[in-house]
């Protein structure tokens, strides 16, 4: 069998099935905030958005833990899981941004826009060292930042609506954020530093 009709059946194999899914919540996601025409971040909309995306973020652990023992590793998944996380992370914040409850506002925007800009960084440099044949391995450290980004994004999206069950769930989630936040731009910087002498032998 040839190596293309390899990556033609791994292409409908079940970790790539868990990351198509977790592309698909993201319109899901947003439709949560629409469900009344406009953009509402109403008690059910949050809880609506909330359960997909855990369900969502559960797949991104399970789809890279079955295909490593599966050995069902596939081209296409190397290159839409990451894809399929900055989608989910960056349509959450945005979304977090304009709800009208402002759940991310004044100075925790800053957080926000340090996490979407390093995404958008890394991933450029991730594209050009490619082009060189060169790898850079995700760090333990960079997997521990996108534990905290998910986590902080869960508290802010029950927001207003955990703060009636749980006390400060909505600062919580902006805490964690900062610390997202932190820990992003060290990650992002311990990756150019890495990509960097290839930048300059090139």
């Amino acid at each position: 069998m040839s190596q293309r009709s390899i990556e033609q059946r791994r292409a409908f194999s079940l970790p790539n099935l868990l990351t198509y899914a977790r592309i698909l919540a993201v319109p899901l996601i947003v439709l949560c905030f629409f469900l009344e025409g406009r953009l509402q971040s109403s008690e059910f909309a949050r809880w609506s958005a909330l359960a997909i995306f855990l369900a969502a973020s559960i797949t991104d652990y399970f789809d890279g833990y079955i295909a490593r023992v599966w050995k069902q590793t596939s081209n296409i998944g190397k290159m839409l899981d990451p894809i399929a996380d900055k989608l989910l992370v960056a349509t959450c914040l945005l979304l977090l941004a304009a709800d009208t409850d402002r759940t991310i506002a004044g100075w925790t925007l800053w957080a926000a826009i340090i996490i979407l800009c390093r995404e958008i960084l890394v991933s450029g440099l991730r594209e050009y060292l490619a082009a060189l044949k060169v790898s850079v391995p995700v760090t333990q450290l960079a997997k521990w930042k996108t534990t905290i980004q998910m986590v902080a994004i869960g508290f802010l999206l029950a927001g207003p609506a955990g703060d009636k069950i749980v006390p400060y769930v909505t600062e919580t989630g902006i805490v964690l954020l900062w610390i997202s936040a932190l820990v992003t731009l060290y990650t992002g910087y311990d990756y150019f530093r890495a990509g960097l002498k290839h930048i300059i032998e090139d």
